[in-house]
Protein backbone atom coordinates (compact mmCIF):
# COMPACT_ATOMS: atom_id res chain seq x y z
CA UNK A 1 0.00 0.00 0.00
CA UNK A 2 1.01 3.62 -0.63
CA UNK A 3 1.82 5.38 2.07
CA UNK A 4 -0.10 8.51 3.06
CA UNK A 5 0.66 12.41 4.64
CA UNK A 6 -2.23 14.56 5.95
CA UNK A 7 -1.39 17.96 4.56
CA UNK A 8 -2.76 20.81 5.92
CA UNK A 9 -3.27 23.50 3.30
CA UNK A 10 -4.37 27.05 4.35
CA UNK A 11 -3.91 28.29 0.36
CA UNK A 12 -0.86 30.20 0.88
CA UNK A 13 2.40 29.75 -0.33
CA UNK A 14 4.25 27.99 2.82
CA UNK A 15 1.96 25.28 3.09
CA UNK A 16 1.82 24.73 -1.17
CA UNK A 17 5.23 24.13 -0.68
CA UNK A 18 4.97 21.78 1.88
CA UNK A 19 2.43 20.17 0.45
CA UNK A 20 4.76 19.51 -2.84
CA UNK A 21 7.49 18.11 -0.38
CA UNK A 22 5.39 15.90 0.98
CA UNK A 23 3.88 14.87 -2.36
CA UNK A 24 7.90 14.90 -3.45
CA UNK A 25 8.57 12.53 -0.19
CA UNK A 26 6.46 9.94 -1.57
CA UNK A 27 3.52 10.10 0.09
CA UNK A 28 -0.38 9.98 -1.19
CA UNK A 29 -1.80 13.65 0.10
CA UNK A 30 -4.97 13.73 2.01
CA UNK A 31 -5.96 17.45 1.65
CA UNK A 32 -7.22 19.26 5.02
CA UNK A 33 -8.17 22.82 5.04
CA UNK A 34 -10.15 24.72 7.56
CA UNK A 35 -12.75 27.91 7.36
CA UNK A 36 -12.75 29.59 10.35
CA UNK A 37 -14.38 32.96 9.62
CA UNK A 38 -11.15 34.74 8.41
CA UNK A 39 -11.28 37.63 6.51
CA UNK A 40 -10.18 36.11 3.69
CA UNK A 41 -12.20 32.54 3.71
CA UNK A 42 -13.68 32.44 0.15
CA UNK A 43 -10.08 33.33 -1.26
CA UNK A 44 -8.26 30.65 0.64
CA UNK A 45 -11.00 28.16 0.12
CA UNK A 46 -10.38 28.74 -3.80
CA UNK A 47 -6.44 28.71 -3.70
CA UNK A 48 -7.35 24.92 -1.58
CA UNK A 49 -9.09 23.17 -4.04
CA UNK A 50 -6.54 24.93 -7.16
CA UNK A 51 -3.59 23.16 -5.19
CA UNK A 52 -5.26 20.28 -4.52
CA UNK A 53 -6.01 19.76 -8.22
CA UNK A 54 -2.96 20.38 -8.77
CA UNK A 55 -1.47 17.88 -6.46
CA UNK A 56 -4.09 15.13 -6.83
CA UNK A 57 -4.91 14.42 -3.39
CA UNK A 58 -6.65 10.94 -2.84
CA UNK A 59 -8.86 12.91 -0.70
CA UNK A 60 -10.00 15.90 0.45
CA UNK A 61 -11.30 17.58 4.08
CA UNK A 62 -12.65 21.55 4.02
CA UNK A 63 -13.58 21.84 7.62
CA UNK A 64 -15.68 24.25 9.27
CA UNK A 65 -14.39 25.83 12.67
CA UNK A 66 -16.97 28.57 13.25
CA UNK A 67 -16.47 28.98 17.11
CA UNK A 68 -12.73 30.93 16.18
CA UNK A 69 -15.06 34.30 15.46
CA UNK A 70 -17.09 33.22 18.70
CA UNK A 71 -13.39 33.22 20.79
CA UNK A 72 -12.83 36.53 18.32
CA UNK A 73 -9.34 37.98 20.01
CA UNK A 74 -7.66 37.95 16.74
CA UNK A 75 -8.23 40.73 13.66
CA UNK A 76 -8.46 37.74 11.14
CA UNK A 77 -11.64 36.92 12.77
CA UNK A 78 -12.63 39.75 14.43
CA UNK A 79 -13.88 42.70 11.68
CA UNK A 80 -13.71 45.48 14.65
CA UNK A 81 -10.01 44.81 15.34
CA UNK A 82 -7.79 46.31 12.26
CA UNK A 83 -5.43 44.32 10.58
CA UNK A 84 -1.82 46.11 11.13
CA UNK A 85 -0.47 47.63 7.69
CA UNK A 86 2.16 49.72 9.10
CA UNK A 87 4.74 47.16 8.92
CA UNK A 88 6.04 44.09 10.60
CA UNK A 89 6.80 44.66 14.35
CA UNK A 90 8.01 42.60 17.15
CA UNK A 91 6.27 40.52 19.72
CA UNK A 92 3.14 38.70 18.68
CA UNK A 93 0.79 40.58 16.31
CA UNK A 94 -2.67 41.13 16.35
CA UNK A 95 -3.43 38.45 13.64
CA UNK A 96 -2.49 35.42 16.01
CA UNK A 97 -5.47 33.66 16.65
CA UNK A 98 -5.17 32.23 19.42
CA UNK A 99 -3.68 28.50 19.71
CA UNK A 100 -4.85 28.25 15.52
CA UNK A 101 -2.33 25.32 15.29
CA UNK A 102 -3.17 23.56 18.16
CA UNK A 103 -6.83 23.16 17.10
CA UNK A 104 -5.56 22.20 13.47
CA UNK A 105 -3.16 19.66 14.31
CA UNK A 106 -5.94 17.60 16.70
CA UNK A 107 -8.76 17.76 14.28
CA UNK A 108 -5.45 16.58 11.50
CA UNK A 109 -4.77 13.45 14.01
CA UNK A 110 -8.41 12.83 14.01
CA UNK A 111 -8.29 12.41 10.07
CA UNK A 112 -4.60 10.90 10.11
CA UNK A 113 -6.09 8.21 12.34
CA UNK A 114 -9.44 7.74 10.07
CA UNK A 115 -7.03 7.46 7.21
CA UNK A 116 -4.31 5.36 8.69
CA UNK A 117 -1.72 8.47 7.39
CA UNK A 118 2.02 8.00 8.52
CA UNK A 119 2.31 11.70 8.75
CA UNK A 120 0.82 15.06 9.13
CA UNK A 121 2.86 17.50 6.62
CA UNK A 122 2.32 21.88 8.20
CA UNK A 123 4.05 24.71 6.46
CA UNK A 124 4.75 26.78 9.99
CA UNK A 125 7.74 29.03 9.82
CA UNK A 126 9.89 30.41 12.84
CA UNK A 127 13.04 31.72 11.30
CA UNK A 128 11.15 34.27 9.36
CA UNK A 129 7.46 34.85 10.62
CA UNK A 130 5.21 36.79 12.67
CA UNK A 131 6.16 35.14 15.75
CA UNK A 132 3.01 33.37 16.27
CA UNK A 133 3.84 30.93 19.32
CA UNK A 134 1.93 28.17 17.78
CA UNK A 135 4.53 28.04 15.06
CA UNK A 136 8.01 26.61 16.84
CA UNK A 137 9.57 23.58 16.47
CA UNK A 138 9.13 23.04 20.27
CA UNK A 139 5.49 23.48 20.10
CA UNK A 140 4.87 20.84 17.08
CA UNK A 141 7.24 17.88 18.91
CA UNK A 142 5.33 18.40 21.91
CA UNK A 143 2.13 18.19 19.87
CA UNK A 144 3.52 15.01 18.25
CA UNK A 145 4.28 13.45 21.78
CA UNK A 146 0.74 14.51 22.67
CA UNK A 147 -1.09 12.99 19.95
CA UNK A 148 0.66 9.50 19.82
CA UNK A 149 -0.30 9.47 23.35
CA UNK A 150 -4.07 9.87 22.88
CA UNK A 151 -4.35 8.04 19.93
CA UNK A 152 -4.43 3.97 19.21
CA UNK A 153 -1.69 2.28 19.87
CA UNK A 154 -1.33 1.20 16.45
CA UNK A 155 -1.67 5.26 15.41
CA UNK A 156 2.09 6.68 14.97
CA UNK A 157 1.71 9.99 13.41
CA UNK A 158 4.66 11.62 12.55
CA UNK A 159 4.60 15.78 12.32
CA UNK A 160 6.80 17.31 9.62
CA UNK A 161 7.61 20.99 9.38
CA UNK A 162 9.82 21.00 6.40
CA UNK A 163 9.96 24.96 6.22
CA UNK A 164 9.72 25.55 9.94
CA UNK A 165 13.87 27.17 9.96
CA UNK A 166 13.26 28.05 6.43
CA UNK A 167 13.29 32.30 5.17
CA UNK A 168 10.72 33.47 3.18
CA UNK A 169 13.30 33.80 0.27
CA UNK A 170 14.48 30.32 0.59
CA UNK A 171 10.79 29.35 0.60
CA UNK A 172 10.29 31.32 -2.62
CA UNK A 173 13.19 29.65 -4.38
CA UNK A 174 12.40 25.98 -3.12
CA UNK A 175 9.05 26.44 -4.27
CA UNK A 176 10.02 27.79 -8.22
CA UNK A 177 12.56 24.88 -7.91
CA UNK A 178 9.59 22.42 -7.37
CA UNK A 179 7.37 23.87 -10.04
CA UNK A 180 4.99 24.86 -7.00
CA UNK A 181 1.98 26.84 -8.45
CA UNK A 182 2.52 30.00 -6.31
CA UNK A 183 0.12 32.47 -9.26
CA UNK A 184 -3.00 29.64 -7.02
CA UNK A 185 -1.69 30.66 -3.89
CA UNK A 186 -2.67 33.74 -1.49
CA UNK A 187 -0.77 35.32 1.32
CA UNK A 188 -3.21 38.28 1.87
CA UNK A 189 -5.29 38.33 5.56
CA UNK A 190 -7.42 41.14 4.60
CA UNK A 191 -8.37 41.24 1.19
CA UNK A 192 -9.67 38.61 -1.50
CA UNK A 193 -9.94 40.53 -4.56
CA UNK A 194 -6.10 42.06 -5.02
CA UNK A 195 -4.14 41.21 -2.55
CA UNK A 196 -3.66 44.37 -0.09
CA UNK A 197 0.53 44.53 -0.17
CA UNK A 198 0.79 46.00 3.45
CA UNK A 199 -0.11 43.81 5.91
CA UNK A 200 2.30 41.55 7.75
CA UNK A 201 1.71 38.17 5.34
CA UNK A 202 2.26 40.38 2.41
CA UNK A 203 5.12 42.32 3.71
CA UNK A 204 6.35 38.68 4.35
CA UNK A 205 5.65 37.24 0.92
CA UNK A 206 6.71 40.51 -0.92
CA UNK A 207 10.02 40.26 0.87
CA UNK A 208 10.54 36.78 0.68
CA UNK A 209 10.27 37.57 -3.58
CA UNK A 210 12.87 41.03 -3.39
CA UNK A 211 15.63 39.10 -1.19
CA UNK A 212 15.03 35.59 -3.73
CA UNK A 213 15.39 38.11 -6.95
CA UNK A 214 12.05 37.04 -8.41
CA UNK A 215 8.86 38.68 -8.85
CA UNK A 216 5.87 37.67 -7.43
CA UNK A 217 3.12 36.35 -9.59
CA UNK A 218 -0.06 37.64 -7.95
CA UNK A 219 -0.77 41.00 -8.05
CA UNK A 220 -0.64 43.83 -5.27
CA UNK A 221 -2.76 46.52 -4.76
CA UNK A 222 0.10 48.50 -2.93
CA UNK A 223 3.74 47.36 -2.44
CA UNK A 224 5.32 49.11 0.99
CA UNK A 225 8.88 50.77 0.07
CA UNK A 226 10.27 49.21 3.04
CA UNK A 227 9.34 45.87 5.06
Amino acid sequence: MAKKAISIISGGMDSALSSFIAKNDGYEIVGVHFNYGQRTQNRELQAYRLLCNELGVINSYEIELNFFKQIGASSLVDKKMEVPTSGLEDGVPNTYVPFRNGIFLSIAAAIAEKEKAEAIYIGVVAKDSSGYPDCTSQFIKKQESAINEGTKQETQVKIKMPLVAMTKAQIVQSAIKMNVPLQFTWSCYQDEDVACGVCDSCRLRLRGFELAGCKDPIAYKKVPNSF
